[in-house]
C-alpha cells in the first residue's frame, strides 16, 4: 500500500455509480381487444405491472389507430389483411410516451416504432479541480 491506513491522498475519490436505464418489454395476444371497452381493461390491469412497452399481437382493426390516454400510455394499433392475418401493435408507459415519434407497420406481423432518445453527458472524476463542460 502506498499510503498508511490512517492518511489517505486528499484528491482521490470514488467514481460515482454508473446510472442505469432499464425497459421492461412485455407481448400479449390482442385478439379479444376488439372493443374499446376492452382496450380500456387492458390500460387498467398495466397499471398494475411495471413495463416500459408491450408488443401486441393478433390485432383485429381495419384502420389505424393512436390514442393517448389521460394518464399518459400512448396505444398505436396496425390493421389486419384480407386474409385474416392479424396486425400488430404496441402499448407505450407514459415515461416513454413522450420519446415516441412513429410508429409504422412494416408488415401485417411486424411493426417498428421510433423513439428520440436523448444521450445525457455525464463527468466523472477523480480530483475535486477537475472542470466538467
Amino acid at each position: 500500500m502506498p499510503y498508511p491506513p490512517h492518511t489517505a491522498e486528499p484528491y482521490v475519490s470514488r467514481l460515482p455509480k454508473r446510472r442505469r436505464t432499464s425497459k421492461t418489454i412485455c407481448t400479449f395476444n390482442a385478439r379479444t381487444l376488439a372493443s374499446d371497452a376492452s382496450v380500456e381493461d387492458l390500460v387498467m390491469q398495466t397499471r398494475k405491472i411495471k413495463y416500459s412497452v408491450i408488443g401486441l399481437a393478433e390485432t383485429t382493426r381495419h384502420r389505424p389507430l393512436h390514442a393517448v390516454f389521460y394518464t399518459g400510455e400512448e396505444l398505436f394499433f396496425g390493421t389486419y389483411d384480407s386474409r385474416g392475418v392479424s396486425g400488430v401493435g404496441v402499448l407505450i408507459n407514459a415515461n416513454l410516451g413522450m420519446i415516441i415519434d412513429s410508429f409504422e407497420q412494416l408488415t401485417t406481423r411486424i411493426g417498428s416504432f421510433k423513439a428520440d432518445v436523448i444521450r445525457q453527458a455525464s463527468c466523472a472524476g477523480v480530483s475535486p479541480r477537475a472542470n466538467c463542460s
